[in-house]
């Protein structure tokens, strides 16, 4: 699913009312078992991932991040493998949570009338 990173980076660059936020996740087959620091450097070197992305994030168990309970909360379930995506509009409101299959550009189709 890491091609999905090229696909988020156009979503990022060519919508302006859109902010895309990285947060990776070693929680799923240790499919990101790197440093901060390389996670970065694989992301911008092979996708040229454009959009910030944050520290290694636990987004269920003990250790979750108080953000993805907050995303939970109004999305309920756990998030079952990388590249989940949450849609929050300007209020603050999460309008949508995406399945890690969802593709980005399935997403830009149906992001002006959510936004």
């Amino acid at each position: 699913m890491t091609p999905q990173y090229a696909g988020l980076r156009t979503l990022h660059e060519e919508n302006d009312d859109l902010q895309v936020l990285g947060f990776p996740c070693n929680q799923f087959g240790a499919q990101e078992p790197g440093s901060n620091a390389e996670i970065l450097d694989f992301a911008r070197s092979k996708y040229n991932v454009t959009f910030p992305m944050f520290s290694k994030t636990d987004v269920n168990g003990d250790n979750e991040s108080p953000l993805f309970s907050l995303l939970k909360r109004e999305q309920p379930g756990d998030i079952g493998w990388n590249f989940t995506k949450f849609l929050v509009n300007r209020d603050g409101k999460v309008v949508a949570r995406f399945d890690p299959r969802t593709s980005p550009e399935e997403i830009a189709g149906k992001l002006s009338e959510m936004l």
